[in-house]
């Protein structure tokens, strides 16, 4: 594949998808072609004043003016949702700068990103030219692993909500409920449903000294700053009544007490931490869309978005369009349920049009436990989308471990996954591939639960 007059050649391609070109193949062969003749900088500040920095190069040459933006505008879109943030800055290239300073405007091509980032940190987005980028700075917390005392984990799932009562370390009780809360407009759904969790696990416990939250979404300082679990409610009420919504429940159920809302993310990355004994884990989950967590060498959270599902993973211009963003080419499209299903009909399964994402899922899930040459095809594909994606992820993250979760990983499709993975990781990047350890969760880390890791994570 030719982007922009830079060829890209995957030793690896998925039988499903031959176009696929990897974005960290790309930015090898871009950085190859550039040299170091024209270096710029990239800094992107998010809350607290913590910031990303990058240090790169372009060709910063007329001809090659379409390859840099497009590399430049991959690399900063990809800084904006592994980190976060509302500030650019940008030194060493003028043109870099109006590029960025187009794009990321009210109707420019990163019109989505521009508004989506302003939102979550309530800050007005900006792009600035500088002679010298701010340095980088972050702020990990060691967070979770607290077992002690009478403590509350809620899990705050798309189709179901978890919460676990412990003492000392050890459940006294679980609770699984079916709820609805994508579809919900009204806020006081989803408040009552986590007040009555709450209080359910309380009368389990002769008291409450701390509260943990796993919730699917973006939160600072406990916050719901964006998350699909209120789809549904109106935008004039988020303010209002959803960006304090879990605060609001704790504190009006047990008054002054620690607790810590947190990412299902980071929390499942937790979860393999304490399951594994080990640090340094990325964990993805592959199901209604790709969610990931991240903890670090230190075992801290780094309080970085690890929004994946909107990472580039593909720089070919005709990949599939995430309808959410309007980007193409973003992680959502290829390591969750849509994956399977975009894959589907290219490997000659048709599915009803009248299912559900989940139920198509399930379809080829059943192909696949009869080993269905055709199901076959789909999870190798998705096993080559994975080799090249982790590659490009351990030059974000660095980690040693990932586990792999959620339903598009069971059954034996995920066990080829994972197995076409390892191949391609030992083929293609031999030596990544012997410092990456993917595979999937034990029955330990099963047992662990999303919910009682929860209830570890604020101090008492």
């Amino acid at each position: 594949m030719n982007i922009y007059g830079i060829n890209v050649n995957p030793k690896n391609i998925p039988s499903l998808d031959p176009e696929f070109t990897p974005i960290g193949l790309y930015q090898k062969a871009f950085l190859e072609s550039a040299g170091e003749t024209c270096p710029i900088g990239i800094a992107i500040e998010r809350a607290n004043g913590q910031i990303a920095e990058v240090n790169t190069f372009i060709h910063g040459t007329p001809e090659m003016k379409d390859a840099d933006n497009y590399y430049v505008d991959r690399l900063v879109k990809t800084l904006l949702w592994m980190k976060g943030g509302f500030r650019i800055y940008v030194s060493g290239n003028k043109d870099i700068f109006d590029y960025l300073s187009k794009a990321y405007s009210n109707n420019g091509s990163r019109a989505f990103d521009y508004h989506f980032m302003a939102h979550i940190f309530e800050q007005p987005f900006e792009v600035i030219f500088c002679h010298e980028i701010p340095r980088a700075k972050d702020n990990p917390q060691k967070i979770g692993g607290h077992t002690d005392g009478y403590r509350i984990g809620f899990d705050a799932g798309g189709s179901d909500r978890k919460v676990s009562a412990l003492v000392n370390g050890e459940s006294v009780y679980d609770e699984e409920v079916v709820w609805f809360p994508k579809t919900t407009a009204d806020p006081e759904y989803h408040y009552e449903g986590i007040v009555d969790a709450l209080k359910t696990a309380a009368s389990h416990l002769p008291k409450v000294d701390a509260v943990g939250v796993s919730s699917a979404g973006i939160f600072i300082n406990n916050r719901t700053m964006r998350a699909s679990l209120f789809a549904s409610v109106p935008e004039e009420l988020l303010d209002s009544k959803v960006k304090d919504i879990y605060v609001r429940a704790i504190n009006d159920t047990f008054g002054d007490i620690p607790f810590s809302v947190v990412n299902d993310g980071d929390v499942s990355a937790l979860a393999g931490k304490l399951s594994l004994g080990e640090n340094n884990v990325l964990g993805i989950a592959m199901g209604t869309s790709e969610a990931a967590g991240f903890v670090d060498k230190d075992g801290c959270i780094t309080g970085w978005l690890n929004e994946l599902a909107f990472v580039p993973v593909d720089c070919n211009p005709d990949a599939m369009v995430d309808e959410w963003s309007g980007d193409v080419g973003c992680g959502v499209k290829y390591f969750s349920q849509d994956s399977v299903i975009k894959l589907a009909p290219r490997a000659g399964i048709i599915l009803d049009d009248s299912l559900s994402p989940a139920e198509k899922l399930k379809v080829v899930q059943d192909k696949m436990e009869s080993d269905d040459p055709n199901a076959v095809a789909i999870y190798e594909s998705i096993g080559v989308y994975l080799a090249h994606t982790l590659a490009f992820y351990h030059s974000l993250y660095d980690m040693k471990h990932v586990l792999l979760l959620g339903r598009v990983m069971s059954g034996k499709g995920g066990d080829l996954i994972l197995a076409t993975c390892k191949n391609v990781l030992a083929d293609e990047y031999p030596a990544i591939g012997s410092k990456i350890l993917p595979a999937l969760p034990d029955e330990k880390f099963r047992r662990v639960g999303q919910s009682a890791t929860a209830a570890t994570l604020p101090a008492v």
